[in-house]
Order: C-alpha cells, then structure tokens, then sequence
C-alpha cells in the first residue's frame, strides 16, 4: 500500500511538472519577483539624491542601467547610455544640486517600479541659491541583484 501511495504521489508531481514545463514557452524566462516596498523606492531616490551631494558623476551614474535612458531637466539632449548620463551630470552637479520630493506616486511591480511626481531642486552657485520646480518619472529594475534606473525624465513646471 505505501508502494502505491508513493508511486501515485510521484506520478502526480511528475505530470504536474511537465504541464507547467509544456505550458512555458522555450523563449520565456522563469523569474523570481525580488519584494519592494514603496518605503524602499523612496531609498532609491534617496540614493540617487546623495550621489549628486558627492560631486562625483561616476557615482552618480552608478544609479543607472547602461543602457538607461535620460530626458533631463536643464538639458535639450537626450541621453541614451552611460557616458552621455556622465557627460550631462559632469555639468549638472557643479550648481550643487539637492532634490527634494513634493509629492509622489510609486507603482510596484515584478523586478520593475515607477516613482513618478513632483520634486523641488535648489542650485546654489557663486553663493546664490536658486530652485527650479519640476515634474520626474523615475522608472527602476532589478537588474543584476541592484535597483537601477532605466529611465529618468525630469522637466521644469510649465508655470514656474
């Protein structure tokens, strides 16, 4: 009798598996889904903020995927990977940038999250400080076991 129970409990968990084996296709990719809360995409801004402190734009392009795409704030030009998101925060961080969220909106998703809002930037150059109001949408993946942008816009507020 227990020879039967296991050969049955067996046979189940055999065909079970090969349903969902069949039922993937060759293309598609398992994927675990890592946990996020929105309290831990707050941190990514967070992170992304505190690199810009540094002066350091490799520090700050550590924040994005490689082949990111940014749609920046002070800028006309697009940037499409990791030396042009250097070559414009090389420029950036010299005006002391310190961002500040006014409000936000978070989606969580599987190994993807939007932070998309309003934020506040002060420059202070030549001892004078200057704040620019602006609208962003961060979007991040899990890529390689770290949060990562893979698409930053960030435009001034048509009304400021």
């Amino acid at each position: 009798m227990k020879k039967i129970l296991f050969f049955s409990t067996w046979l189940s968990l055999t065909l079970a598996l090969n349903l969902a084996i069949a039922s993937t296709s060759p293309n598609q990719k398992i994927t675990n889904c890592i946990h996020v809360t929105e309290d831990d995409v707050k941190t990514l801004f967070d992170r992304w903020n505190n690199s810009l402190r540094t002066r350091n734009p490799d520090i700050v392009v550590s924040n994005y995927a490689k082949n990111a795409i940014l749609l920046p704030t002070v800028s006309n030009h697009w940037r499409t990977n990791s030396t042009e998101i250097r070559e414009y925060f090389v420029k950036f961080i010299k005006n002391n940038p310190v961002g500040k969220i006014d409000n936000r909106i978070i989606k969580l998703s599987c190994n993807s999250v939007i932070d998309t809002g309003f934020y506040t930037f002060t420059f202070t150059t030549q001892g004078q400080k200057k704040t620019v109001l602006a609208r962003y949408s961060f979007v991040y993946e899990y890529l390689n076991g770290k949060w990562l942008i893979v698409s930053h816009h960030s435009s001034k507020m048509p009304e400021s």
